[in-house]
């Protein structure tokens, strides 16, 4: 796969969701997104003011994490979580799926916690995107299958693998399952564990249109035009 260092950048969520991040950290981080063009920048909640702050007049966008890293907020709590985000800046969220609900057969109460999100965000700010964090390494590949059609008919722009936080990253096998069940009605996204160049075209081969990684900067540099 041939792709060019501007091209990989605009495909990059630059993130930074470590709990002992501090403000220095995510000034640094909104730097190297405009530095290396990065897509968004993606933060914990509490930064994104000064996230959107930084990146104002530039064309990096601010994410924000929501019901993050469990997923098991209770619906209104991701709803207004949501929205604040919005409210603060962000143009994209990243929304844990309950997966508890989805383990013990709670399809519907699966799609309406993401719904209430999509909506909630998206009457502060109808242009909001918003990606699903499925955490693939706690499913079953039918777990997975069901949990990405049930984000899409919620209104997900994106299906996401992983937080990053759990006991594996994304997979290549994952990223094409998840790429042939959404087809062309939703993006994947692949995060988690990715911190090479080698593993980043993988995903991209594999049907990834989004890539979540902490190392952009080691990434890109490895690419030479």
């Amino acid at each position: 796969m041939y792709i060019t260092r501007s091209e990989l950048a605009a495909l990059i969520d630059h993130t930074l969701l470590r709990p002992d991040a501090v403000n220095d950290d995510i000034v640094r981080l909104c730097a190297e997104a405009k530095h290396y063009g990065f897509v968004s920048v993606c933060v914990n909640p509490c930064y994104v003011s000064t996230a959107s702050k930084e990146l104002a007049g530039s064309p990096v966008s601010v994410c924000s994490v929501i019901g993050f890293p469990l997923g098991a907020s209770t619906p209104s709590t991701k709803a207004l979580e949501a929205a604040e985000a919005v409210r603060n800046g962000a143009g994209e969220l990243d929304v844990v799926i309950n997966i508890g609900f989805l383990k013990c057969g709670l399809p519907e109460q699966v799609k309406s916690d993401l719904a209430g999100v999509v909506a909630s965000a998206r009457r502060e700010k109808q242009s909001t995107i918003i990606k699903v964090i499925l955490e693939t390494c706690l499913l079953t590949d039918s777990e997975k299958i069901k949990a990405c059609r049930l984000a899409i008919e919620a209104g997900a722009d994106f299906v996401k693998t992983s937080t990053g936080w759990g006991k594996s990253g994304a997979t290549v096998a994952d990223v094409a399952l998840l790429k042939q069940i959404a087809r062309n009605s939703a993006g994947v996204k692949a995060s988690g564990g990715i911190r090479d160049l080698v593993t980043a075209i993988n995903m991209l081969e594999a049907g990834a249109a989004r890539i979540g990684a902490s190392s952009g900067p080691a990434i890109i540099n490895e690419l030479k035009e």
